[in-house]
Order: C-alpha cells, then structure tokens, then sequence
C-alpha cells in the first residue's frame, strides 16, 4: 500500500526546503526544523525543483553557494589591481606634494 501524502507536513517540509536553499544553510535549516542533514538533504532532492519554481515565480533568488577557486582568484586579481592603482595614486599625490613644499 503508497504512503499517502498528508498535504500539511509537505508544506512545512517545502517551507524548511526553500529556507534551505534561501539561506544556503543547511545545518542550521534542519535543526530548526528538528530533523537531521540528510533527512533535510532528501526533502531537498525531492521538492526542490517545485521549490526553486515556486522562488522564480515570486523573484526571489537563492543564495549562491560559496565561490570556487576561479572566482577566489579572479576577486583577488581585481583586489590587487585596484590595490596597485591607490599605491600608484598616492605616490603622485606625495610627488605633488613634494613639488609644492620646495615652491
């Protein structure tokens, strides 16, 4: 005999799911909703399609998931650029300054 589906709990199991994939937290996600990880994790694998649906429909987004290394490296080479450009603008602020004091 199917399990039947009681539509109240798959509300509140889609609930924990979308306040899952909105904040990217996942341990925090199923100890408020009491469950463990993985009893979260399969909630997810099973709604989350009608869950991310649901986010479009209202324009709402999720929450990346952390960067990888390429884009660790690329917001480190934009850093050091934008780092080299204010050495470069105080150095000919400190020249001006220079020019002017012997004048």
């Amino acid at each position: 005999m199917p399990k039947k589906k009681i539509e109240v709990f798959e509300d509140v199991k889609k609930h924990y799911v979308r306040m899952a994939l909105e904040t990217n937290k996942m341990a925090s996600t199923a100890k408020a909703a009491g469950v463990s990880r993985e009893t979260l994790r399969k909630w997810i694998k099973e709604y989350e399609t009608e869950v991310l649906d649901q986010m479009e429909a209202e324009g709402k987004s999720v929450v990346p998931s952390e960067p990888n290394d390429k884009e660790y490296k690329k917001k480190y080479e934009l850093a050091m650029k934008l780092l080299g450009e204010k050495e470069l603008e105080v150095a000919v602020l400190k020249d001006v300054l220079k020019k002017n004091d012997h004048l």
